[in-house]
């Protein structure tokens, strides 16, 4: 579980792909780190395989690959790094679970003032899952939704979340990994299986 705020932005130094799953090697500022930990990358939810000083090596399914932005990295670029939550860690964001629901396009990124103005594209299924001024994380960063559409939201990303994140270096047409708000993901269901039982009742005493 995270919160959806960045620890650090890292960079690639190794990607190797395997028959069965990929190695990823990151660096990193992040101290407190062991074998065995989990780490949010760019989101999504990795297991620490390897430390070598400040190099950490994660290995990613095919699963996960196929379901993140994860696929499209390359040697060089830059993530977005999160550890784990802890019992002594604050919960400044929103409970981010690091399983990411889908992949996302950039639409817009433009300046906004000091602010800068974010459009994120995606499926149209997933559009019950998103409300104004309700919770969103994007590449692993906990953001409020301004404004939202058919299958897209708007979002203002002050300076620091800005210049602390990948959003510096992300562009109109970059993919993003998307996270819906987990109790909303929890209240569609929950409305999904009683209008389904409903129904079911219906047919049978009719």
């Amino acid at each position: 579980m995270f919160t959806g705020l960045v620890e650090d932005l890292g960079t690639v130094k190794a990607i190797r792909h395997g028959a069965l799953n990929t190695s990823l090697t990151v660096e990193t500022k992040l101290n407190g780190i062991n074998i065995g930990d989990s780490v949010a990358i760019n989101g999504a939810c990795l297991t620490v395989v390897n430390i070598k000083q400040n190099l950490i090596t994660f290995d990613i399914s095919k699963e996960t690959l196929s379901r993140t932005n994860l696929k499209y990295l390359k040697i060089g670029d830059k993530v977005n790094l999160e550890k784990a939550l802890t019992l002594n860690k604050p919960l400044g964001g929103h409970i981010v679970q690091g399983h990411i629901d889908t992949v996302g396009k950039i639409e817009e990124l433009k300046p906004l003032g000091e602010h800068y103005s974010l459009k994120v594209s995606f499926e149209s299924k997933f559009s019950p899952y998103v409300v104004e001024k309700g919770s969103i994380a994007i590449d692993g960063v906990s953001l409020t939704i301004n404004s939202l559409g058919p299958n897209w939201v708007k979002i203002n990303l002050i300076p620091h979340t800005f210049r602390s994140t990948v959003f510096q270096f992300r562009k109109r047409g970059d993919f993003v990994n998307i996270e819906f708000d987990l109790f909303g993901k929890y209240v569609i269901r929950y409305l999904k299986t009683v209008v389904d039982k409903n129904r079911l009742l219906k047919e049978f005493f009719s």
